[in-house]
């Protein structure tokens, strides 16, 4: 599939808003979903609705088979060595919490440490911030230097003996600063710490190879990367998932139950408790299918273009900061930006005059706005759906919004 055809297959792009035609450069915070999506979300219940693993009959046989292919296809995708290291959750969210209450809290103990960064989502902060107040451990945070990068040298000075875990992002929704997870997960494990990666920036942009990286938990959403909303995954190596126990309890996960006590299915069905997000596993097995014919590598060259443009016509606009590495060699396909003294909320809505959805806020990245002493920013993300065209329209935007406040004030 050419990536200058991939358009075609995003209906919701071929519409207009307030009179524009639609610029979306707002998949950081959730992509659009192409028509094979729609459809094989579509065909589930208008053909084969059912629950899984329970009935032998034909539609709950199919609905099975599509629910445990679309895990197959995730162990393919992230070339994960089991479809047992391979948990559906309902996103990223979920899967970083489940590593907090089930391995965080059976693992750690008073005088044990937790290392992050600065620039992690809320959702790989909170999990540990409160995994430290149920055990006595300490949270600490690795150092940035001024363009929101780590040095190893830092990782190195701050992860120690008494490390047990550290969880780091492999692409910062705000900075774009893409990690170098591999060489982090080899000082962790030189201390004896597991390593946990928020693969939610990541997962739709790039190759992801678990066993490469050595990493020892992941997890993904499916909705950024043109999957459902309310679909996740959690990979966890096979020996760590099997001694850990489970966090919901009912339906899908049990084995045996008896009046006192009962037990648990075997990996990966023993974390799946309840009914199944099966319209949503079926959904992501076609994003991946999706992803894998555009090609991973093509989309990261695409957007790394879009990256090297939207810098270079960005910083022509007088009055604009950039965060994040200057080099767009360092970083992913986004641009997290401020607009001299127009506060991100009135730029976004400018540009959303003008048909240009962008993200304007804190993007669930307080520590961060504070480290960059920024209380709010605005955002253009890019995917491989967009061009080279809608930035100059952004661009053409945000002199526009410059514009207009300057004749405000």
């Amino acid at each position: 599939m050419n990536i200058s055809d991939v358009r075609s297959y995003f209906p919701i792009l071929n519409q207009e808003v307030n009179g524009n035609p639609l610029v979306y450069l707002d998949s950081a915070a959730t992509s659009q979903k192409p028509i094979q999506v729609i459809e094989a979300v579509d065909k589930y219940y208008r053909e084969y609705n059912s629950n899984v693993h329970r009935g032998v009959h034909t539609l709950g046989t199919k609905a099975t088979d599509g629910y445990e292919g679309a895990r197959d296809k995730v162990r393919k995708f992230i070339n994960a060595k089991s479809t047992q290291e391979i948990i559906f959750t309902r996103g990223t969210t979920t899967a970083l919490n489940t590593v907090a209450a089930s391995y965080g809290r059976a693992n750690l103990q008073e005088g044990d440490e937790i290392v992050i960064t600065y620039m992690e989502h809320h959702s790989n902060i909170i999990p540990w911030q409160q995994l430290a107040k149920a055990t006595g451990a300490t949270l600490k945070y690795l150092p940035l230097q001024e363009d929101g990068t780590i040095l190893l040298e830092d990782v190195r000075k701050t992860v120690n003996a008494n490390t047990k875990l550290v969880s780091v992002t492999m692409v910062s929704n705000v900075l774009g600063v893409m990690n170098p997870i591999k060489e982090i997960t080899q000082i962790a494990h030189s201390n004896g710490a597991v390593m946990v990666v928020d693969g939610a920036q990541a997962a739709p942009h790039m190759k992801i190879d678990v066993q490469d990286l050595d990493i020892d938990f992941l997890g993904f959403s499916g909705h950024k990367m043109c999957g459902p909303t309310g679909i996740g995954v959690l990979y966890g190596k096979k020996q760590l998932l099997e001694n850990m126990e489970p966090i919901e309890f009912g339906g899908e996960m049990i084995d045996f139950v008896d009046l006192y006590d009962s037990t648990w299915k075997e990996l990966p069905w023993k974390f799946e408790g309840g009914t199944p997000i099966i319209a949503g596993a079926i959904g992501l097995g076609a994003a991946i299918d999706f992803l894998t014919e555009v090609g991973l590598d093509n989309i990261q060259a695409h957007e790394h273009r879009l990256a090297v443009y939207a810098l270079e016509k960005m910083s022509t606009v007088e009055g604009m900061t950039i965060y994040g590495p200057k080099d767009a060699a360092k970083r992913a396909g986004l641009v997290t930006f401020n607009l001299a003294d127009v506060h991100p909320h009135d730029v976004a809505t400018v540009l959303d005059a003008e048909g240009i959805a962008v993200r304007a806020g804190h993007h669930c990245a307080q520590p961060l706005m504070k480290w960059l002493k920024a209380s709010a920013t605005a955002r253009a993300s890019f995917y491989l759906y967009n061009t080279e065209e809608e930035i100059d329209k952004l661009v053409s935007g945000l002199l526009k919004t410059k514009e207009y406040f300057s004749d405000v004030f």
